[in-house]
């Protein structure tokens, strides 16, 4: 039997826009009245989609709507979105920051909680002295934040400071210790909401190892945001993809990191891409990328096998002529991960000119790439800097395929395989 641990139901949350206070009282005493009458908010009803590219026709609008999941004791769940997506807003109402316009939130145990950096810290206090604060907050005893104390002091890095006010920490001291003061005091579910992205190398590892460390042998659970694909995919079970305050997947974490990713992109069976002039972030509006597509033997696709020759092309519209000419394609995984920066000014000694429209292609004979889904980021530029960034604009796939022609494939959780010569002596 599964042991829900957090379970959502039904979760949405409603603001209203504008400047806080402004003819906010009518509406409260009209809420208040169909309240006491025992009639529904008249509110509810009302409001836009959480869309913040748009233009919306009321003044209230929807965070959140009809949130449902179930979180498993143990399980490291990453919530992923795009920017204003609704995740924040998600973590505060499971955090009892904010609470919900409709629905309810049943959980067993503490919640501990790392929204902000410096979130339920005390600027004039010490280290030391947060710690306890903090510890007392999540409903710790004195007794069981000392016992912590030292192995909380030591994760954090920050012995030299610790009794120093942490208002003259940096932000990625502060972070350092809310972290370990959330990981140590074990409370039943860790909320964690993309402050590690704070942090150095060296704390992010050591963070993602401690989370890993609570859920799998201490049985505790994670919620993860972040928008480091390759963090939540070494640390995540399984996902939730929000996008405009609404679930629109939910399952595997790399199904939902494929479609986060794959979100924006459509290509067509045949590997083409076409850009509308209105959608495109075009900086200096002197050139631009119209088109693209991917081809192999001269036959256009999106699917090749491994080892085979690519060509990529795309079109450039240009209405004044461009100077010393730059493009870049960067290859990324599905977790984000650059495998590749393949610059044109690093391989041609000319400075390149366009008084015209074009078309760019760019030849790999030998991707050397496993099997997986790819996305390709297209940017150029000119002396004076950006004229075009196309980010993740283009998909395409590796397919298995006997590569070395010895009837078997490779295998392997790694990214690129290798050419190589062997000799047995």
């Amino acid at each position: 039997m599964k042991n829900i641990i957090l379970k959502v139901e039904n979760i949405s949350k409603q603001y209203r826009l504008g400047v806080v206070g402004t003819g906010t009282l009518s509406h409260d005493l009209n809420r208040f009245w169909h309240k006491i009458r025992g009639k529904e908010d008249p509110y509810l009803k009302v409001g836009d989609t959480n869309d913040r590219s748009t233009k919306g026709n009321s003044e209230y609008v929807w965070a959140l709507q009809d949130i449902n999941f179930e979180v498993e004791q143990g399980e490291v769940l990453g919530i992923i979105g795009k920017n204003g997506a609704g995740k924040s807003t998600l973590l505060k109402i499971l955090s009892k920051v904010t609470s919900p316009t409709t629905g309810s939130i049943k959980s067993k145990g503490r919640i501990a909680s790392l929204l902000e950096v410096g979130t339920g810290f005390n600027p004039e206090l010490t280290g030391r002295e947060n710690i306890y604060l903090n510890g007392a907050i999540l409903g710790m005893t004195k007794k069981e934040i000392t016992s912590k104390l030292d192995e909380i002091i030591e994760f954090s890095g920050c012995q030299r400071y610790i009794d120093t006010p942490t208002k003259r920490y940096s932000s990625g001291m502060t972070v350092r210790l809310a972290f370990a003061v959330a990981a140590f005091l074990e409370p039943e579910i860790l909320v964690v909401d993309e402050v590690l992205a704070v942090g150095d190398a060296e704390f992010q590892k050591k963070a993602i190892g401690k989370m890993q460390d609570i859920s799998r042998e201490g049985g505790r659970t994670v919620l993860f945001v972040s928008h480091n694909m390759a963090a939540v995919k070494s640390l995540c079970t399984r996902g939730v993809l929000i996008e405009k305050g609404q679930i629109v997947a939910n399952g595997d974490i790399d199904e939902i990191i494929y479609r986060y990713i794959n979100s924006g992109i459509e290509n067509d069976i045949n590997g083409v891409v076409e850009f509308e002039q209105d959608n495109k972030p075009v900086f200096i509006n002197k050139i631009s990328i119209e088109e693209i597509d991917l081809q192999n033997n001269f036959t256009l696709t999106s699917r090749l096998k491994m080892g085979a020759k690519m060509r990529l092309n795309y079109a450039i519209k240009v209405t004044k002529p461009v100077l010393n000419f730059k493009t870049s394609v960067i290859i990324k995984t599905a977790s984000n991960i650059v495998i590749a920066s393949i610059r044109s000014h690093e391989m041609i000694n000319e400075n390149l000119m366009f008084e015209k429209d074009s078309q760019v292609s760019l030849y790999i004979n030998d991707l050397k790439l496993m099997p997986g889904d790819y996305y390709i980021t297209i940017a150029i530029a000119d002396t004076h800097g950006p004229l075009q960034i196309l980010e993740n604009c283009f998909t395409f796939s590796i397919i298995e395929d006997d590569v070395f022609k010895t009837g078997r494939i490779p295998k392997g959780n790694n990214i690129i395989y290798s050419n190589a010569e062997w000799e047995l002596n």
